[in-house]
């Protein structure tokens, strides 16, 4: 698991993608998420002003990432 430190405290999930490198532009992000490609929590995400939280863990092509 990919441990992300995010010192903002919260973070929207559109944001946490281009922040960690999943994604490359907000585009991208938007498109991922609304395609059902990321996972909060064990759940499909598909809003991307989803607010997260240290702790959270993100999924994305077989990869999994937490934010600390």
């Amino acid at each position: 698991m990919n441990e992300i430190r995010v010192d903002t405290g919260i973070i929207k999930l559109d944001a946490f993608l281009k922040w960690a490198g999943i994604a490359s532009q907000g585009s991208e992000a938007k498109f991922y998420i609304k395609n059902g490609d990321v996972k909060v929590n064990g759940e499909t995400e598909i809003q991307r002003g989803k607010k997260l939280v240290k702790g959270d863990i993100i999924e994305f092509n077989n990869e999994s990432y937490k934010i600390i």
